[in-house]
């Protein structure tokens, strides 16, 4: 398990409290990367004997000057790079799975690879509530990609993982580009499901929408321009990227599992 998280400490505490009871019985690890929080996530991580902790402060200031902030690639590889597991499982902080989302996740990985299947990622259907009130998976440049889910270890490390010429968004994007280029395939679990409170912290999120994230999205289109999709297509992508693909069934999530996420994201 590889979570990334900054300041979002009742949020993180759910998402891994979750992960906990999803694995229970189960051989894992969890791997958290902090990005230097102040709000009580790095103490409470401290205490917390069954999490390898990675504490790499990426805002603020030190002796004086401002901290150069590192890409979402750079974080990320570093728990990618830690990781022992057959295969890792990627959440955000503010995500809290559906149950049996992982379970579900990993045995569709399984039977694939029995059956000789070259797979590299298992994408879960999640949903950014209350943007969006159906779970899909997500298309960038005519490819699917995982937002949340699962890679197979040994497939990233043959890749070179993460690519961290990208500022926050799409670097997912073109870890899995890379994968197919390497000849494995990427697929959706039909069973797994996230739930993703896109309004939990409006302001963390609103620091990562500047500027650089339309140069993030430009340098996907111009670095997979013939090789992911077909070059008579950029003009199409440079407009829109990518869009969303929608359950195919629909889900109705009986646990209501995205108001845990909606409480614990109120003040205290």
């Amino acid at each position: 398990m590889v979570i990334g998280s900054f300041n979002r400490r009742r949020l993180l505490e759910l998402c891994i409290n979750a992960v906990r009871k999803e694995l229970e019985g189960q051989s894992y690890e969890i791997i958290v990367v902090d990005g230097g929080s102040t709000d009580g996530s790095v103490e409470w991580l401290s205490q917390q004997k069954d999490i390898i902790s990675l504490i790499q402060h990426n805002r603020g200031e030190w002796n004086g000057k401002q901290i150069e902030r590192k890409p979402w690639a750079y974080f990320m590889n570093l728990a990618f790079k830690c990781a022992s597991g057959k295969y890792i499982c990627m959440l955000s902080d503010d995500s809290l799975i559906v149950p049996g989302a992982i379970l579900n996740g990993v045995d569709l990985f399984d039977e694939m690879l029995e059956q000789g299947v070259k797979l590299g990622g298992v994408a879960f259907y999640f949903r950014d509530y209350p943007v969006r009130k159906k779970y899909a998976v997500a298309i960038n440049v005519g490819n699917l990609y995982v937002n949340h889910g699962l890679y197979l270890n040994a497939a990233m490390k043959e890749v070179g993982y993460c690519n961290e010429d990208y500022h926050f968004y799409f670097s997912d994007t073109d870890l899995c580009l890379k994968l197919k280029a390497a000849g494995y395939k990427v697929i959706r679990s039909k069973t797994s499901f996230v739930e993703h409170y896109f309004e939990a912290t409006p302001e963390i999120r609103a620091s990562n929408n500047d500027d650089r994230k339309e140069q993030d999205r430009m340098r996907l289109i111009s670095s997979w321009a013939g090789t992911a999709y077909p070059e008579a297509d950029r003009e199409k992508y440079e407009k829109i990227v990518g869009y969303w693909d929608y359950h195919p069934r629909g889900f109705e999530d009986p646990l209501n599992t995205i108001q845990k996420l909606i409480d614990a994201s109120q003040p205290e």
